[in-house]
């Protein structure tokens, strides 16, 4: 049974064709930069060298072909019909308060993400779009909606609510949402695997370490916190994202630099976090470098990260009395031992003890960086956003 996940995004299209009953991917791929110049398509099948081909594509709705024609074509290929897709798995950033799990995708479903738009109106559009060219180019294949905000539907009320009058939620769903939801789900079952021990008998606190991050509280099997909220701006400290930030800030830098609604959100969402303390980059790779060469804004601005990622473990440890495990994914999460170290330093209170040589060595692959002695056990698991659209899209189909 092979199933295509597709993630359409404001500017790509990332793609992998997975044969789900060894759960081996078959082929990959992403169009980028679509709408832009230079655009391009990255192919990959199984074993292989990628394949990269230079090409104007003007919108996601030709990506989409060219994505399609790229697993049908006689050279690149690795089937020789879509009738040999049994299913197509979307990534779909918002679903509101509609969907708590994965939906088979009618035009009900449709119409209720186009009315979601309005909430992540830079991912949801593209999104319905590759739905939908998917839907008539492949009339006969289920199509399955998977929600990033959908694994944090089960955050209380006394969590999601914002303190600001009741109506604005009545009428506009003004709330915490939380995203990253398939990464947290999925690292959160591998590591309850990884103990022996089931998922509903555990505290969790997974941290989705990336240039975007997240950090949710998992109790039972089940999201009862999370640090992004209404949008992705919310929580930690990122790449280019503020993070938690005093609401009074916003309307005194748009009165002081007399900035736009438009320009304050570019300011908060692009310009801030660590590239904005660090002056140098977004990338925390290249942080770490100046960082050891004596750029004093460069630590600074990973001592923040590491402070603020510290503080929710900490706050998610009390608000589920206790926890079990702590999962480091994502780029940094997964690749990073000096910034998972940081983190868990000081925090012998919680039952947090951290084996360095284990830690060292624990790069890109799964492992256990707790040591013996360690009440928690801390695990670094790599994320499968992929795999886990493709598995919840064979179970609902």
């Amino acid at each position: 049974m092979n199933i295509l996940v597709i993630n359409c995004g404001s500017s790509s299209l990332k793609y992998q064709l997975i044969d789900i009953e060894d759960e081996t991917v078959i082929a990959k791929g992403n169009v980028e930069r679509i709408g832009i110049e230079d655009s391009s398509i990255k192919h990959t099948v199984s074993g292989q060298d990628e394949i990269i081909i230079q090409k104007n594509i003007k919108d996601h709705k030709q990506a989409v072909h060219e994505m399609l024609n790229m697993l049908t074509d006689e050279r690149y290929g690795v089937i020789k019909s879509l009738e040999e897709i049994s299913a197509v798995g979307h990534r779909t950033v918002h679903g509101g308060e509609r969907f708590s799990g994965a939906v088979k995708i009618d035009e009900k479903v449709l119409e209720t993400m186009k009315e979601c738009s309005e909430l992540a109106p830079l991912h949801n559009p593209p999104n319905i779009i590759g739905i939908e060219v998917c839907k008539q180019l492949m009339p006969e294949v289920p199509m399955v909606g998977i929600f990033d905000t959908a694994f944090h539907q089960t955050i209380p009320e006394k969590a999601y609510l914002y303190g600001i009058p009741y109506e604005t939620y009545q009428k506009y769903k003004i709330r915490k949402y939380g995203f990253h939801g398939t990464s947290h789900k999925y690292v959160a079952q591998k590591a309850a695997e990884m103990v022996g021990m089931p998922l509903e008998s555990l505290k969790i606190i997974t941290c989705h370490l990336g240039n975007g991050s997240s950090i949710t509280a998992i109790k039972d099997g089940k999201s009862i916190d999370t640090s992004m909220g209404f949008t992705p701006l919310e929580g930690v400290l990122m790449g280019t994202r503020s993070g938690d930030l005093d609401p009074a800030v916003i309307t005194f830098l748009m009165k002081k630099e007399n900035l736009t609604v438009q320009q304050i959100d570019n300011l908060l969402n692009k310009k801030s976090g660590v590239l904005g303390i660090s002056g140098v980059s977004s990338d925390f790779r290249d942080l770490e470098i100046k960082a050891k060469d004596g750029n004093k804004r460069a630590k600074l601005a990973i001592d923040i990260f590491v402070y603020r990622v510290k503080k929710y473990i900490g706050a998610y440890t009390a608000a589920m009395d206790g926890v079990d495990i702590v999962v480091f994914t994502g780029g940094i999460g997964e690749n990073s031992p000096t910034i998972r170290k940081d983190i868990c330093n000081g925090m012998n209170y919680l039952g947090i003890n951290i084996d360095m040589d284990k830690n060292q060595k624990a790069i890109g692959q799964k492992a256990v960086i707790s040591s013996q002695s360690s009440k928690v056990k801390l695990i670094v698991m790599p994320t499968n956003e992929e795999l886990m659209i493709a598995l919840e899209t064979k179970r609902v189909v």
